[in-house]
């Protein structure tokens, strides 16, 4: 279902909130560290980077993720004088389940696939070491126009047949929930959200963002002509939207981002 391709188009705005999520990690040595929802895995090599003598482990449900991650860390043993201490696996996040305490969790815009991602937050914390950090980010702009929109398309009589069974991404919890939730577990908790307003250019830039994360189930689910013709009423409603101005398309995302440590 996933396009590693598509989803790297737009690589510099999605690894943002990665690299500011992961900064507010205070783990000095780390020993065991897991990227759960890895994607294409050239951010969980990055953290190899931060902490050179950890055990990095990236896991994702998606076999061309999984693929696509195994070519970066092909790629990442050519250069080094030896393999780094990365793998990769594909398995569903829920499945995941670690043989020794982990002293890094770290999930990229994620939870919002998952139902009940508070229970599987809980669940992390479980398999942290005692100091152990749980971080992650999730997206939070589901009342946004890219995600009614495609809401209200799939009601339509035209798409409610054909896309009935598709699950589309959900809506996250508010920061202050997540802050509520991980204190009860027993973690010290900070938690925020950030808007960014990327600047895209090209044409079509928002259909051709969301083409590569939120809309892929609809993408798998048609195709031929229907596809052609859902995407191009999608795009049209997207272009009024968010109009294009001379120096680009400006496109709000709104984020939420937590970071926790085990007490």
């Amino acid at each position: 279902m996933w396009d590693p391709a598509k989803y790297r188009q737009f690589s510099n705005e999605r690894s943002r909130a990665f690299y500011e999520l992961v900064s507010r990690i205070d783990a000095t040595e780390p020993r065991a560290v897991a990227d759960i929802g890895c994607g294409p895995g050239e951010l969980t090599a990055d953290l190899c980077t931060r902490w050179p003598n950890a055990e990095v482990r990236g896991v994702d449900s998606s076999a061309e993720m999984i693929a696509a991650a195994n070519e970066v860390l092909a790629a990442a043993s050519t250069r080094a004088a030896g393999a780094p201490r990365l793998r990769f696996d594909q398995m569903d996040a829920t499945d995941w389940k670690p043989d020794v305490p982990i002293d890094v969790i770290v999930s990229n815009a994620l939870l919002q696939w998952i139902p009940d991602n508070e229970k599987l937050l809980v669940s992390w914390v479980g398999y942290l070491a005692a100091g152990g950090w749980l971080a992650f980010q999730v997206p939070a702009n589901h009342d946004e126009p890219t995600h009614s929109l495609l809401r209200e398309m799939a009601r339509t009589d035209r798409w409610r047949d054909r896309l009935a069974d598709v699950a589309l991404t959900r809506q996250t919890a508010e920061p202050a929930a997540y802050l509520d939730l991980l204190a009860r577990a027993g973690c010290a908790v900070d938690a925020w959200e950030t808007t960014y307003l990327h600047v895209l250019t090209g044409d079509d830039p928002v259909l051709r963002w969301i083409s590569g994360t939120g809309l892929r189930p609809v993408i798998t689910k048609l195709t031929g002509g229907e596809r052609e013709e859902f995407l191009a009423e999608y795009g049209a409603l997207l272009r009024h939207a968010y109009p294009q101005a001379r120096y680009g398309t400006v496109f709000p995302f709104r984020r939420v981002f937590v970071v926790a440590q085990k007490l």
